[in-house]
């Protein structure tokens, strides 16, 4: 039996309380404030597909949200100068990094990275109480970090489209269209159906950073690691036969391959951390993700020497 409205805003108003309870910082926001922006998510994400959900879905689906990542954005809508500090801090290095990875030289990647906190901190209230910039287009479906790379970089594909006069700038955009459809919906499981140009988007964003990290991780392995890894991976040898080049038993070289996957994979995940503002989480989830659709030939990776060794070595 279909739920009807007075039902469903219920379920919002529960949903609301349990997404605060969930959040490590609720930004004094209220179930009230909160349940509006639920159930525009529920109705974009879950209703539209599902016109007669149970109520078992409905609350499983606002459950998947991002609580913390909700709450701030509400918060900066509601000009909370402390959430808007929170959100430049914890997410200018994400900004950054999409800018750099979107962009064709620096001086664009500034212009991008200031374009978009112009984007973004333009936000004001409309007299109807709702949200009259972009992130109001932010549903908590999937990570605020990974909405925001996407939103990046279609906002870098605007400009440089402006730029050369491909075509003309249009009132509806390219971001506007992006923001109200959400860039991320990792986090949408069964409610995202299929992939949009702006998922293939930060997913094309994802893999570039992740396909750097991992050359720098590769090259800045030790030789006989990434000796170990060429002759086993690239070369076809048998852990017997590349640990008899290395002069070691087949169990050693067993040991020393899975050693050399774990260093591999924490070196990545670091740098995708410190240098692209990704949260563990997201760097652990991504690696997976791309490492299965790898474009990049990875055996000059094992073969090349990292920048710093190249410039010590002549000097």
């Amino acid at each position: 039996m279909s739920l009807g409205a007075k039902q469903i805003d219920d379920l919002m108003l529960a949903g609301a309380q349990r997404v605060i309870a969930r959040a490590t910082n609720a930004r004094s926001l209220d179930a009230e404030t909160l349940s509006s922006r639920l159930r525009a998510a529920t109705d974009k994400y879950l209703l539209k597909h599902d016109p007669s959900p149970d109520g078992r879905a409905i609350s499983s689906f606002v459950d998947t949200l991002h609580a913390d990542d909700l709450c701030l954005v509400i918060a900066c809508e509601r000009g909370d100068e402390h959430a808007w500090n929170d959100l430049f801090e914890g997410y200018g290095a994400t900004v950054r990094s999409a800018a750099r990875a979107a962009s064709s030289n620096e001086a664009m990647a500034d212009d991008v990275a200031q374009s978009i906190w112009a984007e973004l901190h333009g936000l004001k209230m409309r007299e109807d109480g709702k949200p009259g910039g972009k992130l109001g287009y932010y549903s908590g479906v999937g990570s605020l970090g990974g909405w925001l790379r996407a939103v990046v970089g279609q906002l870098a594909i605007d400009q440089h489209r402006r730029q050369t006069r491909l075509v003309q700038a249009e009132e509806d955009s390219d971001l506007d269209r992006m923001a109200l459809d959400d860039g991320d919906l990792d986090g949408a499981g069964a409610y995202q159906l299929s992939a949009s140009p702006e998922e293939l988007l930060m997913s094309n964003l994802a893999s570039a950073d992740v396909e750097k990290a991992l050359g720098r991780a590769l090259a800045e392995l030790p030789d006989e690691d990434r000796l170990l890894m060429k002759l086993y991976y690239f070369d076809g040898l048998r852990l017997r036969e590349a640990g008899a080049v290395l002069g070691v038993h087949e169990a050693t070289a067993s040991r020393r391959l899975t050693r050399i996957h774990g260093d591999v994979r924490q070196h990545v995940e670091a740098i995708l951390m410190k240098e692209h503002g990704w949260t563990k989480a997201e760097a652990a989830r991504s690696l997976s993700e791309v490492a299965a659709h790898l474009q990049t030939d990875v055996e000059p990776m094992l073969i090349a020497k990292p920048d710093s060794t190249l410039q010590s070595s002549t000097t």
